[in-house]
């Protein structure tokens, strides 16, 4: 790869608001239909600039690393804990935490927080404001381990090779409602959601909260982890291109020009606003993803050459790795990855159709409705400082070759190619229509394709690595 970088204000409950006002942007309405109208608040016709960078949530990062003078005395006093091993998942969660993108989080969730996070999508600090918190991040432990725990308010976390992650102090451990928190989670208990199969159906019957002190920061080892920037870490980089706004776009699928088109409008309609130097942060996805989506390591060798190829500007973009796990939880889950970005510095956030949602996983429809995360995310208590720029139509213009927004006016003139379509191309190595993808993007994804290998009983080809 090229060295290029791939890089809280007090909420009132809706009880007590006489009107629950939206936060999408003016300048990116959405379709009329819609009942309700965007807030205004915070921009008027002639935009205000405010300069810096977005406030994280709760006034300051969370940093939960130990200071290197301290990490020999903290293992000498791990190694007469109780130990508790972690999945490659929960090693995710440990680098998110420890990095403040879930901010003020200090650790995996106490009840308290959990019962807020399930019931209210939010957290109440002391201070008596909220912040947005609308996926549990907990750590599940089964009777043997409740058990070997004993009396300590202390335990050592230990990934899968027994290297010391980190120490939870003060814990508290309590029941591990999985029903309820799958469905409040997932609006549904149907079989087969991904995420839940993978953490939650065999885990164990208590979660254990409690505050991290992280050894040292998690490093990944797989050629990736100098993309893996913190918020801290990207703060600085937009503070050195003497960044105004921050628009964010999260993604875990290869970014076609469709994608492009709506980032370098984003930019455009942001300088029309008043805006000097706004910046995209590019932001896919790296921790869990379901079985069928292209890796991590694929998508960052396809979002290169997307630079490479000058479809998106380097000078302008940040590309860089969001370390959360996907849960697929549709209008849930996509307040958890705004509420990230606000801690990563972005003050805009772009979100499409369906965002962070899946098919549904025993009948033939979608699980969420489409227009619903747009919808929950302009409204999401906590999210009040974030604006939501909803994701336009981009199709395939057959009269200019190339991606363009949709003209229900001249529908018959648009092609819509959707993931299916597109994936069924990349494995028969055929071509998109001419100005569907880069070039050099298109061949990343069908190289990927072509590398997978089937697997036993006819389970999901596994893929190699890029």
């Amino acid at each position: 790869m090229s060295s290029t970088i791939f890089i809280q204000t007090p909420f009132q409950s809706k009880s007590l608001n006489k009107s629950l006002n939206t936060h999408f942007v003016p300048s990116f309405k959405l379709p009329v239909s819609l009942s309700f109208k965007p807030r205004t608040a915070a921009f008027s016709k002639r935009v205000h600039i405010r300069a810096g960078l977005i406030e994280p949530d709760g006034g300051k990062l969370v940093d939960l690393h130990v200071s290197e003078t301290e990490r020999e005395l903290k293992k000498r006093e791990a190694a007469s804990l109780p130990k508790v091993k972690l999945t490659p998942i929960d090693v995710q969660w440990v680098h998110v935490l420890s990095e403040g993108w879930a901010s003020p989080l200090t650790g995996f969730m106490r009840e308290s927080e959990f019962l807020q996070t399930l019931h209210f999508n939010s957290l109440r600090l002391d201070d008596g404001s909220f912040v947005n918190m609308s996926v549990p991040i907990v750590l599940a432990i089964d009777d043997l381990q409740k058990a070997s725990i004993g009396e300590s308010d202390r335990v050592a976390l230990l990934d899968s090779d027994d290297k010391l992650i980190a120490i939870l102090t003060d814990i508290e451990i309590y029941k591990h409602p999985k029903e309820e928190r799958i469905a409040r989670t997932w609006g549904t208990t149907a079989p087969g959601l991904p995420y839940v199969e993978e953490t939650i159906t065999n885990a164990g019957n208590w979660l254990i909260g409690g505050d991290l002190e992280v050894i040292a920061p998690i490093k990944y080892n797989d050629g990736l982890d100098r993309f893996r920037l913190s918020p801290v870490e990207l703060r600085k980089e937009f503070e050195r291109r003497n960044a105004d706004a921050v628009f964010a776009f999260q993604l875990r699928n290869p970014v076609h020009n469709g994608h492009a088109l709506l980032m370098t409008d984003t930019r455009r309609r942001l300088l029309e606003m008043g805006y000097k130097n706004p910046i995209l942060l590019l932001h896919p996805l790296g921790g869990y993803t379901k079985a069928d989506d292209v890796p991590l390591s694929w998508r960052m060798k396809q979002h290169e050459k997307v630079l490479e190829d000058g479809v998106l500007d380097p000078e302008t973009t940040v590309v860089s790795i969001f370390p959360s796990p996907m849960h697929y939880a549709g209008p849930t889950e996509v307040q958890w990855h705004a509420k990230a970005r606000i801690n990563a510095g972005a003050n805009f956030y772009i979100v499409g159709r369906d965002p962070a949602g899946m098919g549904h996983p025993v009948e033939k429809r979608d699980l969420y409705d489409a227009d619903h995360g747009k919808k929950v995310l302009s409204m999401a208590p906590g999210l009040e400082r974030l604006n939501i720029l909803p994701f336009r139509v981009a199709a395939y213009d057959k009269t200019q070759g190339k991606m363009a927004f949709f003209d229900p006016s001249r529908a018959q003139d648009f092609l819509f190619i959707s993931g299916t379509k597109m994936r069924t191309l990349a494995k028969n190595k055929e071509n998109p229509p001419a100005g569907f993808m880069c070039p050099g993007g298109w061949e990343v994804l069908v190289e990927y394709y072509a590398s997978l290998t089937p697997s036993d009983n006819d389970r999901i080809p596994q893929p190699v690595a890029a």
